[in-house]
């Protein structure tokens, strides 16, 4: 008797719970895909379908199709008429939209974190740009892929510390959409020969270690500029060629 209770209750809980491994699927489809968005693994225009992700990602088109889904939301991805999708291209009045999102949001939450931070945020980035310095020594081929690490996990230690709830998702949203690009940008820098952008960092942890929230947002706004003015320039000369 105790044990049919028992299993009716079971039952009744069951009804109330979606299964947890479906989800879980979901959701690492989804992270790992916004992670390849973040990090540039998907070149701007690059157009990608549901049956590639999946096999790729070794599951099914469910999760996959409901992740792009979440990120075409996200304004991530753009939907095509034959149910792939792609990546946004690079437009100049999409540079544009994205730069001044990006100074106002980050330059708010640099601003708000600069007296909040103490010695050992200041130090963790300082250890984050020693890093930097440690990979830029080495005299292989240039590891973009942990630039853009790098890059990442420097930003937001600072972002972390800004006491703001609501702008961290906002952040990593304009991230989400700029991560094509930034990487673009990577790979025009070293071809044109800059040879220090861990400068600007250096910036803004002087600036952060005496907490002048000013020139952290300067500093800050120097830094996130640069990939956007350099790419617009680029496509402005294109178009120019092809007048």
């Amino acid at each position: 008797m105790q044990k049919a209770a028992i299993e009716k209750s079971n039952e009744a809980i069951a009804a109330q719970l979606a299964p947890v491994g479906r989800e879980t699927v979901q959701d690492r489809v989804y992270s790992e895909l916004r992670r390849a968005l973040i990090g540039g693994l998907f070149e701007p225009s690059q157009v990608l379908t549901i049956r590639g992700l999946a096999d790729a990602l070794v599951t099914s088109t469910m999760p996959v199709r409901e992740a792009l889904g979440r990120l075409i939301t996200e304004k991530a991805l753009e939907a095509l008429p034959n149910r792939s999708v792609r990546v946004p291209p690079i437009t100049l009045e999409r540079l544009d939209d994205l730069l001044r999102a990006r100074i106002l949001i980050e330059g708010e939450a640099i601003a708000l974190a600069a007296p909040r931070m103490g010695p050992r945020q200041i130090a963790t980035i300082e250890t984050i740009l020693g890093e930097w310095d440690e990979m830029r020594a080495l005299k292989h081929k240039k590891d973009v892929d942990r630039e853009v690490t790098l890059n990442q996990s420097f930003h937001f230690e600072i972002y972390r510390s800004c006491g703001s709830a609501v702008l961290i998702p906002m952040i990593e949203s304009l991230w989400l959409q700029s991560g094509p690009c930034i990487r673009v940008a990577i790979y025009a820098f070293s071809e044109a020969g800059e040879v220090d952008t861990a400068q600007y960092h250096r910036r803004i942890v002087t600036a952060l270690s005496t907490q002048d929230a000013q020139a952290a947002r300067e500093s800050l706004v120097a830094d996130i500029s640069r990939p956007f003015t350099f790419l617009r320039s680029k496509l402005q000369a294109a178009a120019k060629d092809q007048t």
